[in-house]
């Protein structure tokens, strides 16, 4: 019994035909597309993981692999199986459709890098962004549009690299959360309204929270202001909210 296993191992081992069993389908076009997808997997992650994100270098180089190999395959499965069905009727298959359930998720991915903060920012669009382009980048590596690729590589590391430098020429809005402590005998919020406003900051919401009993309020303003005067914002708010009689505490988030 052990000497016919021993006989069926070797015949098994022997038809195998090493190392063409594992080249086997394997052309030098596919290993520049997985080449190429890696390369721009790699130049995207670092920008990302650079600024600190949570999906950074592997994340991107994992997911633009990923989406180049599963094009690579749904190609070759087009070449070697469909066309031979195809070739017996008017079926055509299509070759994007594994390409598709790849898109679709990433959508689960890229929620998952999406972040919001208790001061009502939102984080981490951009680098769902990034993933989701990347695995564009990969299925047209692997679907061997190489051109269209190398394009896409350009062009993403110049969103990612130089359009920062516009955005911050750009005035924008920005949103912060303004916590003051006071005392409703000496203050109102109608008070701390027209200090904001005079610094030509809107408020776009109040929570108020009052202890009548120790004569104590305390109000979280929403406020909405310039970005680029952020940080001369941070100054000139706390200065005037300060010489507001009965207020003894100020935080702010954003």
């Amino acid at each position: 019994m052990m000497m016919q296993y021993s006989n069926v191992t070797a015949v098994i081992w022997a038809g195998l035909d090493f190392p063409n069993f594992f080249t086997a389908g394997v052309t030098v076009e596919m290993l520049m597309r997985i080449g190429l997808t890696a390369i721009a997997g790699t130049i995207l992650g670092i920008e990302r993981e650079k600024h600190g994100r949570a999906a950074g270098l592997r994340t991107t180089l994992l997911v633009a692999l990923a989406a180049c190999i599963a094009m690579i395959l749904s190609d070759d499965f087009y070449r070697n199986s469909f066309m031979k069905q195809a070739s017996l009727g008017t079926w055509h298959p299509d070759p994007a459709r594994l390409a598709a359930g790849v898109l679709s998720g990433m959508g689960f991915l890229g929620a998952g890098v999406i972040i919001r903060q208790s001061n009502h920012m939102i984080r981490g669009v951009t680098t769902a962004a990034t993933l989701w382009f990347v695995t564009m980048i990969g299925l047209a590596f692997g679907a061997g549009a190489i051109g269209v690729g190398l394009i896409a590589t350009a062009v993403s590391v110049f969103v990612l690299v130089m359009i920062p430098y516009l955005e911050s020429l750009i005035k924008n809005d920005w949103y912060s959360d303004l916590g003051v402590c006071f005392r409703p005998s000496e203050c109102s919020v109608h008070d701390l309204v027209n200090a904001l406003e005079s610094l030509k900051v809107k408020v776009k919401g109040v929570d108020c929270d009052e202890d009548l009993e120790a004569d104590r309020c305390e109000v979280v303003l929403h406020l909405k202001f310039k970005r680029s005067s952020q940080i001369k914002f941070m100054d000139s708010i706390t200065s005037a909210i300060r010489e507001l009689p009965g207020v003894s505490r100020i935080s702010v988030k954003g």
